[in-house]
């Protein structure tokens, strides 16, 4: 009820104050308002948003609110008026006391640019507070022998409110005996004193009730009372007087509780319970009751609770000394607080960036905190420091107030988190500091692209692989993080004779994997050059190349090929002469082999696997030379039938054979006398083997001399040819030598056995031919194969059904089709009969 009445008291005050306005000044870039206490919560206090430039709703938008250093925040901000409005209840005696101007300073943060605009609110009185004594009673004793006009000093009252609205007179109720009167004091305090009119007789009144009232100068003035009770003494003719009319002492802030701070004394010359002095208070507030306590007797004061140099640094009291029968004496006591450095300072963060990328600019400001130490001098400078060696400085923005800022540039992938140590000394003895730590993450940019390990890459498969198996892995690495680490992989575009290279290899987009889409082969290509790109997945994306070559391993797939003797088509078995007059290591003729593989897997020897006569022939094991042993016998057979066996050295070996059939006779007589005895096929009879020999005897005369007439030619055409060949290049010098393995081992059989003997033999047909070393210089010469100029020329004879006789004269140009000849005829060679 007293605080509805006392509100309704000053509510036309309030309300006088809000209808005239808040006074509001900008200066030196502060905003100043002012507002009475004792307001209602949600009262109008300022328009902060037209006083800041913005909008109401732009409050919101840019993170616009009240910064405060640590103490209950007074006043909100109203996102909808945009106005700065009371947050609570308003005790300007709370906030100031009986300071003359009582007045509220925070900061406004605008979060978006990290700006700080300071704000002072000036707390206007309102006369909320009635004057009030310290006890509701007090007690004067008077000696009755006291002459009229003494004065005694009483408890004066206390009023919490400043100017007109504080203490401005004391009033006492009507009395014949005493009167009062107010003094002021230096400071303005007014003391009352009561004053003795007429000389007081105990035994006609021993006591006098009187009433005192203090009086404020509100509208409307408020008031408070005390009882005064007058007692008559006897006579009391001597008062105590203290040793010093003031009592001064200065203490640090630290001292425990409990201390002795100084003793108050004082005399008092009269005797016995007159002479008894007492000691008390006066002039002191509840809160310096609580801190000091005086001792009654021995007039010790000492402190009853720790002091505190940042609640108060000076005291100021009165003592007061009373003998026995109530004569009293004051005197002033001065206690000073000392500071000491017993508060470290306060960091307070106000704004903190927990993540920027890592591109941000150097100056862009991460943080924004508040420095603060309740100790004052030397003890509350701070000094404020970061961890060294990071990419960020302190720089100080107003008041107390620092921004972290970034120095340089920042690179995620060297440091994606800093932790930062914010460290807060001040410059006391010793020195007191606070560390807080701050954790700020560094985003990400897209600015490394993936990395291979190597600049190009070499892969070895072998050939024949199966198709869709993995062949080799790429990895590439990209130092980013998320998308902008998630690499993805594809082959360039280009092509192999001409088919696109995605046609031969496909590579896993995610994981790098290449695989083999075809089954290599090595004769066909033997190594693939390909580029693979990495790219990542960042915006925009970033990608790097390597180049890789895939080399095609020979394997041992290939079975040695059988050029000379050749398989004829027809038939026939194809026979080779050798002379009974041959001595040992006559060369009867030449196995001649390729392989298409390379390396080991196409080094060939030979080896006679079956023979009809043990021991007559030998073959040589890298020439593939059959040549005879030992010396021909009248009891060898004339028909001796060999198997040689072609052998490479891969793993496993693969081989091929020839079966050979070898004359032996020293004349055309005796080969044609001989024929009889060679075995025919058993589809065959006597009547057509006879057959055959005469039509063989025959057709040997005819050749004969179409061979003579033909050796003219071939001498013509050998010096037209070799004229050419001089004038044209070389026709094998572009044959890589895997394609045409033992080429060398040709040439040597061809110069040294230009004489062939063929003999076939069936129930239809027989085809002789001889030897005639004297036309072996029809054949190619060394000194044109030097030359790289190879001119094969082949004469085949050959009798068919009709009796009819071709002559042949075939030249080969180059290698292929020299290759194509020996595999169709089998024979390069010049023929000659006797």
């Amino acid at each position: 009820m007293a605080a509805r009445q006392r509100g309704g008291d000053y509510k036309g005050f309030i309300l006088l104050s809000i209808l005239l306005g808040t006074q509001r000044e900008v200066f030196a870039g502060h905003i100043l308002y002012s507002v009475p206490e004792e307001t209602d919560t949600g009262s109008f206090v300022g328009n902060i948003a037209k006083d800041l430039g913005l909008e109401p709703q732009e409050l919101t938008e840019r993170g616009v609110r009240i910064v405060s250093r640590g103490r209950t925040q007074l006043f909100a901000l109203s996102p909808r008026s945009g106005s700065l409005v009371t947050a609570g209840r308003i005790d300007r005696e709370e906030l100031c006391a009986q300071t003359a101007q009582c007045l509220v300073n925070f900061n406004i943060l605008m979060e978006d640019k990290m700006n700080l605009y300071p704000i002072e609110v000036e707390i206007m009185d309102v006369n909320d507070n009635a004057p009030t004594f310290l006890t509701e009673e007090m007690n004067v004793k008077i000696m009755e022998n006291t002459a009229p006009g003494v004065r005694f000093p009483l408890i004066e009252a206390r009023d919490l409110d400043v100017g007109t609205n504080s203490l401005q007179s004391y009033h006492l109720n009507p009395s014949h005996h005493f009167s009062l009167v107010v003094q002021t004091g230096d400071d303005g305090t007014k003391y009352p004193e009561l004053v003795l009119e007429r000389v007081l007789d105990r035994e006609e009144v021993a006591a006098h009730h009187l009433l005192l009232t203090a009086t404020d100068g509100g509208d409307p003035p408020r008031s408070g009372t005390a009882r005064v009770q007058v007692t008559v003494v006897d006579v009391n003719d001597h008062a105590p007087v203290f040793s010093l009319p003031q009592y001064e002492v200065t203490v640090p802030e630290n001292v425990p509780v409990g201390t002795k701070l100084l003793t108050v004394n004082a005399i008092d010359l009269d005797e016995g319970v007159n002479g008894e002095v007492t000691y008390s208070f006066r002039k002191i507030t509840p809160k310096i009751l609580q801190i000091f306590q005086l001792n009654s007797h021995t007039g010790e004061l000492s402190t009853a609770e720790g002091l505190d140099y940042e609640e108060s640094g000076y005291y100021e009291m009165e003592v007061q000394a009373q003998d026995g029968p109530g004569s009293t004496t004051r005197a002033k006591v001065l206690i000073t607080v000392l500071d000491v450095n017993d508060n470290a300072p306060e960091v307070t963060v106000t704004s903190v960036s927990s993540s920027i990328p890592e591109d941000t600019p150097p100056g862009t400001v991460v943080a924004l905190f508040y420095l603060q130490d309740r100790d004052s001098g030397r003890n509350g400078q701070v000094t404020c420091t970061i961890s060294e060696n990071l990419p960020f400085k302190l720089e100080r923005s107003i008041d107390n107030y620092y921004r972290l800022v970034t120095a340089k540039k920042l690179d995620r992938e060297k440091f994606s988190v800093y932790n930062i140590t914010l460290k807060a000394t001040d410059s006391g003895t010793p020195p007191l500091s606070m560390e807080i730590h701050i954790s700020m993450s560094v985003a990400d940019t897209n600015d490394n692209p993936p990395a291979f390990l190597h600049s190009s890459y070499s892969v070895y498969i072998p050939e024949n692989n199966p198709r869709g198996a993995s062949i080799f892995s790429v990895t590439a690495h990209d130092p980013d993080s998320d998308e902008n680490a998630r690499v993805t992989y594809s082959l360039s575009e280009d092509t192999i004779q001409g088919v696109p290279i995605s046609s031969y290899i496909s590579i896993n987009s995610d994981t790098g994997i290449l695989y083999a889409l075809h089954s290599f082969d090595y004769e066909q290509f033997r190594d693939l050059q390909l580029r693979v790109t990495a790219s990542d997945s960042g915006d925009p994306p970033l990608s790097s190349n390597v180049s890789l070559s895939i080399f095609v391993l020979d394997q041992n797939d290939n079975t040695p090929e059988i050029l000379y003797p050749t398989f004829p088509t027809d038939g026939s078995t194809g026979v080779e002469l050798a002379p009974r007059s041959a001595e040992p290591g006559y060369l009867v003729t030449k196995v001649v082999a390729v392989d298409r593989d390379s390396g080991q897997n196409a080094w060939l020897s030979y080896r006679l696997l079956k023979a009809s006569e043990p021991g007559l022939f030998a073959v040589g094991l890298h020439t593939g030379e059959v040549r005879t042993a030992r010396a021909l016998l009248d009891r060898d057979a004339l028909k001796q039938s060999l198997v040689v066996a072609v052998q490479d050295h891969g793993q496993p070996p693969l081989s091929a054979t020839v079966t050979l059939t070898v004359a032996v006779a020293d004349s055309i007589p005796d080969v044609l006398a001989d024929l009889g005895s060679l075995e025919v096929p058993q589809d065959s009879d006597a009547s057509g083997l006879t057959l055959y020999l005469v039509v063989a005897v025959a057709a040997v005369s005819c050749v004969f001399l179409a061979f003579v007439i033909m050796l003219l030619a071939l001498r013509l055409r050998r010096w037209h040819t070799s004229r050419v060949l001089q004038a044209s290049g070389g026709g094998l010098a572009g044959v890589p030598a895997s394609q045409f393995v033992g080429m060398d081992g040709v040439r040597a059989f061809l110069q040294t056995y230009s004489h062939e003997v063929s003999l076939t033999a069936d129930s239809r047909k027989s085809h002789v031919i001889f030897p005639q070393p004297n036309y072996a210089d029809t054949l190619i010469s060394q000194e044109s194969y030097e030359k790289k100029d190879p001119l094969l020329t082949s004469v085949d004879f050959q009798e068919y059904k009709d009796g009819t006789q071709n002559i042949q004269q075939e030249t080969l140009p180059d290698p292929q089709a020299r290759n194509k000849a020996v595999r169709s005829s089998g024979r390069l060679q010049h023929r000659d009969y006797l």
